[in-house]
């Protein structure tokens, strides 16, 4: 019964959910730039395309509180109802985002997502969220108008080389045994 009322919560383009993935904080407890964006885009995502949920993915990379607290208070404070809002506390990177992302899509009974991060992030997090199995749809935030292209391309080449590291680590078989430890936290 719990699982086809998950379902029956699914928008029209057959999505169950937007996850949003965390960023750096400015300061402790203050939201930097990129998050702020990354919740602006996805609470816009999650009002125009009728979603019931949004997950807000981002541990303690930091002192607190986590990445995901913050995105949820961004998100209340765009007027998301707090009923909507699943928290996930615990990742600290993008392949523990993908990770716990899917464990709480096993628990409630989704089957699709909408992800959005940044677009220099997002070949990254749609490669190790591909990789896991998650179905997973992107929707890029674009570069801001006050930041440059330069250090837009920077942060693209940057996550270029992780992207190529994770590529490596799903070849060789080295995420197996973290996503089992991870799952058993």
């Amino acid at each position: 019964m719990d699982q086809r009322l998950h379902r029956r919560e699914r928008n029209a383009t057959g999505h169950d959910a937007v996850v949003v993935l965390g960023a750096k904080p400015a300061a402790p407890g203050e939201p930097g730039p990129a998050m702020m964006r990354r919740v602006a885009c996805a609470c816009a995502v999650l009002r125009n395309l009728d979603f019931a949920h949004l997950l807000v993915s981002g541990g303690l990379t930091g002192p607190p509180p986590s990445e995901a607290a913050m995105m949820k208070a961004l998100a209340l404070g765009h007027g998301i109802d707090a009923a909507r809002i699943v928290v996930e506390d615990h990742s600290r990177n993008t392949f523990e985002n993908a990770v716990f992302t899917a464990r709480e899509m096993h628990a409630r009974g989704w089957t699709r997502i909408v992800l959005v991060t940044d677009a220099w992030h997002m070949p990254r997090a749609l490669y190790v969220f591909r990789r896991l199995g998650i179905g997973v749809d992107a929707m890029p935030v674009p570069r801001p108008p006050d930041v440059s292209r330069r250090t837009w391309l920077l942060h693209y080449l940057i996550d270029l080389r992780a992207l190529m590291r994770s590529a490596w680590l799903f070849r060789i078989g080295r995420h197996k045994p973290v996503v089992a430890a991870l799952l058993r936290q």
